[in-house]
């Protein structure tokens, strides 16, 4: 343990085998709720199974154990699944099924790889002209917009019936997750989505609210249900356009969780393992999530903030808390509790979490100081919020292709187009 260093556990270091369980449960739980809550909410968007909580949990620290490969156990990062993917992987499904959103989450991965050799051959000054605030910003603004609606629904306010009970344990829900985000401390402040959920699930259950059937026919122990390609689907481009276009805001948060995580640790990991590897390892995990029918992973802050919390930026803490996460998705007890979560309780921690995405879009303009003085800020930014939110869609179809682009995916496409084309001007 070094002395001169504000970290308890350095990056290379071992804590003893008590205090590595304590720390990896804490990581375990700083991802939980927000991994489960993407194949959830991607579920109720789309109205089907479209991704498994054990395949999510499992594909998640599988990827975990990939990145950590790529970065020679130099990067504590925990990976988890993505909720900027969740809307394409809702609609991407809808349009052409489980071959659209494999082969889409697979490239996406591929899109990664290829901004790493890219940056290994070229550097990285090229990101910044190709994904600049003014671009990366609406992006995200739209993504959390986007799912705005979906949020209200599960609540049950977008019809003119109201179910009384089903709004105060929304509201409940909201309220929890708000006081844990904005009063805890410690680690508790790291999970305020898996508290919102518990205290609007126990709510639920006095309120009669939970149908327990399915919970009965569960299995202790079950394999996940992987989704095997060329066995349950085969390749497909259609779900490419619609997917692919969101690695770029995953792309940019990637970078800008790798320098959070650098400056709680005090090492550059831009520099040292290299964002060349650090991209390498959450491309290969993106990819084989695609592979086995998981969620797009990316880098966790809220792992990060439990590195800053505790201190300890063991790598051997990261890939402890991995196993414990793949040996979970094989509880079937555990994915039977979840998928009784009621739709209020969803709708009230969503309430939020969207709301959070969005104002992080907000952030990165206000903090780069995006001058909206210049025409060229308001043409792009004005373009890709009435697109990504109108349901714009452009289709290409012929006897054998049929493509089509939407949404944020296309507002995506369009701002960096603009933003590349046009002159700045006041």
């Amino acid at each position: 343990m070094k002395k001169d260093n504000y970290l308890l556990y350095d990056v290379n270091e071992t804590p003893p085998i008590g205090k590595m369980i304590i720390f990896a449960l804490q990581h375990v739980l700083a991802m939980f709720g927000a991994t489960i809550l993407v194949p959830i909410l991607v579920n109720n968007l789309a109205g089907k199974e479209v991704l498994t909580i054990p395949v999510a949990l499992f594909t998640s620290g599988l990827g975990t154990i990939i990145y950590l490969i790529c970065t020679k156990g130099k990067s504590p990062v925990y990976l988890g699944s993505s909720f900027a993917f969740i809307s394409p992987i809702a609609y991407a499904y809808l349009a052409s099924g489980a071959s659209a959103v494999g082969m889409g989450i697979f490239i996406t991965g591929l899109v990664y790889i290829l901004f790493a050799i890219l940056i290994k051959v070229f550097g990285k000054g090229w990101i910044d002209k190709l994904l600049p605030p003014v671009v990366i910003g609406p992006m995200i603004m739209i993504i959390g917009l986007g799912l705005a609606p979906s949020a209200v629904s599960q609540i049950g306010l977008a019809s003119e019936t109201i179910e009384i009970k089903g709004v105060i344990v929304a509201v409940v829900s909201f309220l929890t997750t708000a006081i844990i985000a904005t009063r805890a401390k410690g680690i508790i402040k790291v999970i305020p989505f898996l508290i919102g959920i518990l205290v609007g699930y126990l709510l639920s259950i006095c309120l009669g609210l939970v149908d327990f059937k399915e919970l009965g026919s569960a299995t202790f122990f079950s394999v996940p249900k992987f989704i095997i390609p060329f066995k349950d689907y085969a390749f497909s481009l259609s779900g490419v356009l619609t997917i692919v276009p969101i690695a770029l805001v995953s792309i940019a948060e990637h970078i800008g969780d790798h320098l959070a995580l650098g400056s709680i640790i005090k090492k550059d990991l831009i520099k040292d393992p290299g964002l060349e590897r650090t991209l390498l390892g959450d491309g290969l995990a993106t990819s084989v999530a695609g592979l086995l029918g998981g969620p797009a992973n990316t880098t966790y802050g809220e792992n990060t903030s439990v590195v800053g919390i505790t201190k300890v930026a063991s790598t051997k803490v990261i890939l402890l808390a991995a196993c414990i996460s793949i040996i979970i998705s094989f509880f079937g007890k555990i994915t039977g509790i979840l998928a009784t979560i009621p739709n209020p309780v969803l709708g009230g921690v969503s309430l939020l979490l969207y709301g959070f995405i969005t104002v992080n879009g907000l952030k990165v303009i206000v903090q780069n100081k995006i001058d909206f003085d210049n025409l060229k800020n308001v043409i792009v930014t004005s373009a890709m919020l009435v697109i990504g939110l109108g349901g714009a869609v452009i289709s290409i179809t012929t006897k054998n292709i049929n493509l089509s682009i939407s949404g944020m995916s296309l507002a995506a496409v369009v701002g960096i187009i603009l933003n590349l084309i046009l002159p700045n001007s006041r």
